[in-house]
């Protein structure tokens, strides 16, 4: 119960942290639009991505000039609700998106920035005029990387001793038979992380297991490639390369995932040449992966019984 109760206020210290990232970013942009300053304030860590390493940006949909207009639409999800944190986050991006554009359109006479994004329905999120024609605000897009205010789950190498063995080696015994419900109706999600995978264009709403994943390496500072096989990766951090298998539930499969699926993934991982091995899946793990786990300590299979403790270790650790 205590370790619950402490779960919760962390993870609500988290969104609270975010918040103020964004409120005091906001308020600088502010100011430095009103002096019209050029160069970066003291103090501000000027960074290129939005989660602190190089790639992790807001996927843009569109760029157009409008009159005085630079109108930039993101292609992220957005809840019903507005959420002004990440309205506010995505004109910071937008500002840096028409940063990267004036080096090759001319954007001497635009005034505003106008930010749209949705999936289903676009609408507008914010707009900021700028300190004069054609003049952008200093970069101060302060560190948002959820390592300076979470733990990353991935972070331990697979083999240490000092690994979250509850993670590790929880499997479920009594998997249903009946077809498993959406994943998200089994996971809980704080504030904070919704709007960090929303901003990187995954749907927290319709998410399956490997995406969710996925999309948490990347929020950690992972740089995750496609590889040629349809479902798997390379993601590398710290010089650590990691080879990542996926598999999603569809509806009418056998809940837990198949021998000969977990076979291939061990197969395939040995000849990536990769440092260390994950298999994905919002499936349930039959309990042979005890045995893989305890004989090749350089992988680890998060599936579906698994993935909420990785969203609580980010707090508990």
């Amino acid at each position: 119960m205590v370790e619950v109760v402490v779960s919760v206020l962390v993870l609500a210290l988290v969104g609270f942290l975010f918040y103020n990232l964004f409120r005091n970013r906001k308020r600088r942009m502010e100011e430095a639009a009103r002096s019209g300053s050029t160069a970066p304030a003291a103090g501000l860590a000027v960074s290129r991505d939005l989660f602190g390493d190089e790639g992790q940006h807001a996927p843009v949909e569109s760029f157009h000039v409008v009159g005085d207009e630079a109108r930039v639409t993101f292609d992220v999800p957005l809840d019903d609700e507005e959420d002004e944190v990440l309205n506010d986050l995505l004109l910071g991006e937008a500002i840096e998106v028409v940063r990267q554009k004036r080096h090759t359109l001319p954007i001497d006479d635009v005034q505003h920035i106008v930010v749209f994004a949705g999936r289903d329905k676009v609408r507008e999120v914010g707009r900021s005029k700028l300190p004069a024609p054609g003049e952008l605000p200093p970069p101060v897009l302060d560190s948002l990387s959820f390592s300076h205010i979470a733990r990353d789950p991935f972070a331990a190498p697979f083999d240490d001793e000092q690994m979250d063995h509850s993670t590790a080696y929880e499997t479920r015994s009594d998997v249903p038979e009946d077809e498993l419900p959406p994943l998200r109706e089994d996971l809980r999600i704080p504030k904070g992380l919704d709007r960090g995978l929303r901003a990187l264009g995954t749907d927290p709403a319709v998410l399956t297991g490997p995406e969710f994943v996925i999309a948490l390496l990347r929020i950690f500072g992972y740089r995750v490639t496609e590889q040629a096989y349809p479902g798997t990766y390379i993601a590398i951090k710290d010089g650590v390369s990691t080879y990542v298998a996926t598999d999603s539930y569809e509806k009418g499969q056998h809940p837990e995932l198949e021998e000969g699926v977990i076979r291939r993934f061990l197969a395939d991982f040995g000849t990536s040449a990769a440092d260390r091995g994950m298999f994905i899946s919002d499936k349930y793990a039959p309990f042979m992966i005890h045995e893989i786990e305890a004989n090749q300590p350089k992988v680890r299979f998060v599936t579906r019984e698994r993935i909420q403790r990785f969203v609580d270790s980010m707090a508990l650790g």
